[in-house]
């Protein structure tokens, strides 16, 4: 089961990011905006070291339309890196999963995603937990990876459709 209280489909082959927009948008308006992106650095990980100046710069980047907020298909873009300038795998979700990643060590443990589904007011059990970890590639000892992540979030999404 995933945050959103789905099962996770280990066939599924659809990447929809929507929850991780969901989880970084936080006033729930639909597209994310600086006060979303700074509640949401605050809030996991006490605030970030250059916030405003990091935050500026994402919203840069993600920002192509220039209205001031991300919306779903500027965030998908970003993430999946389907931009000519960008690299596959850059961007948001990287950061995201540095945020979550407390020790610093490459992999979210079952502490760290536990932390993060509980401040993002997803219900998650242990049980819930060390199956998306097992879903993701990872052990329930080592924790998850930066692309377990994406593959969790990619079944989770997928499931639903």
């Amino acid at each position: 089961m995933c945050p959103s209280g789905r099962l996770l489909n280990p066939h599924a082959t659809v990447a929809d990011f929507r929850p991780a927009f969901e989880v970084l948008d936080a006033d729930r308006d639909g597209k994310i905006s600086r006060d979303d992106l700074r509640a949401f650095y605050a809030g996991v990980h006490g605030g970030v070291a250059g916030g405003d100046e990091l935050i500026g710069a994402m919203m840069t980047v993600a920002d192509t339309n220039k209205d001031g907020f991300v919306e779903y298909e500027e965030f998908e873009r970003v993430v999946t890196g389907n931009a000519e300038t960008m690299p596959v795998g850059s961007g948001a979700m990287e950061d995201v999963f540095r945020v979550m990643d407390k020790d610093g060590d490459g992999k979210l443990s079952h502490h760290d995603l536990k932390t993060y589904m509980a401040w993002a007011g997803f219900p998650a059990t242990d049980d819930d937990i060390n199956a998306m970890i097992r879903f993701g590639g990872g052990d329930k000892n080592g924790g998850v990876t930066f692309d377990g992540l994406l593959r969790i979030l990619a079944l989770d999404s997928a499931a639903a459709n």
